[in-house]
């Protein structure tokens, strides 16, 4: 134990495992707010698409050479993505989840295609790794891009409480709260937007293939325990928190990838919540 300790105290004096802390504690807990709302509202599919979306944005910036200002060309796509995907009408020919799996395939086979074809690195297989599962970007982040997290975190975080009372109306019954003459449209391009703007800031912490991890573990684990809306939203954050700092911290100290690190830690959670639910039913 007191190795562990002497371990710890020896990483937190370097700047990109705060870093990474910080960025990770932010990211998490936007996208277990908002994954609340997504699972809830059954768009958790919602987040591998813009994932791949994103992967296919940020190939694109790499093509360019614009790789160091890469959110000037990823945030535009994926929040485009995803105004289209959850403001889409609801009468075309063409299912969600069909057109959910197109544009992600799309998306993830085009980005892969010009990494190849313009090859502007000599390694894209680990380019493309890292893009994928996260395996060092967070401990690559400098300042500018941490500030840039924090700040887009802080907005999502507020946004979602000023606009609580909204958001729940438009998650459980839309077509009541449109009745009610609350502005649906507008609170769906709000969640539209930041969903995407988590999906883009998720990809630096677990990569574009396990983003969709952070908005459905948690909010599936505290399912299996509470029911409220209220109880599920801040049991959900409470775990992404724990989780990501857990995952991160383990990654650090025994090497692993820290996004499969910090998928891992989740599911592990998810399984002891699942057995508490099983215990608490029998009983």
């Amino acid at each position: 134990m007191g190795w562990i300790i002497e371990q710890l105290a020896k990483y937190l004096s370097f700047p990109f495992v705060r870093y990474a802390l910080i960025t990770g504690v932010f990211i998490s807990l936007c996208s277990s707010l908002y994954g609340v709302v997504l699972v809830m509202k059954r768009y958790s599919f919602i987040g591998d698409g813009l994932s791949h979306v994103a992967f296919g944005a940020m190939a694109l910036a790499s093509v360019l050479g614009i790789l160091e200002q890469k959110m000037i060309v990823i945030l535009p796509v994926t929040i485009a993505a995803a105004v289209f995907l959850l403001r889409r009408p609801q009468n075309t020919k063409m299912a969600g989840d069909a057109l959910i799996a197109v544009m992600s395939v799309g998306a993830l086979a085009a980005g892969y295609l010009m990494m190849n074809v313009f090859n502007t690195s000599g390694n894209v297989s680990g380019d493309v790794c890292t893009s994928l599962f996260g395996s060092t970007s967070i401990l690559t982040l400098n300042s500018f891009d941490v500030t840039m997290c924090v700040v887009l975190s802080i907005i999502a975080s507020l946004l979602f409480v000023v606009l609580y009372n909204k958001i729940f109306a438009v998650t459980f019954d839309e077509n009541y709260a449109k009745a009610s003459g609350l502005n649906t449209d507008a609170c769906n391009l709000i969640i539209a937007v930041i969903t995407a703007v988590i999906i883009v800031l998720g990809m630096n912490l677990v990569g574009s293939l396990l983003t969709s991890a952070l908005i459905v573990f948690p909010v599936l684990t505290s399912l299996q325990l509470f029911q409220s809306f209220r109880s599920v939203t801040v049991c959900s954050a409470v775990l992404s928190v724990i989780c990501s700092l857990c995952g991160i911290l383990f990654s650090i100290l025994a090497g692993t990838p820290v996004g499969s690190t910090i998928v891992a830690a989740e599911i592990a959670v998810f399984i002891i919540f699942y057995v508490a639910a099983l215990i608490r039913r029998r009983a």
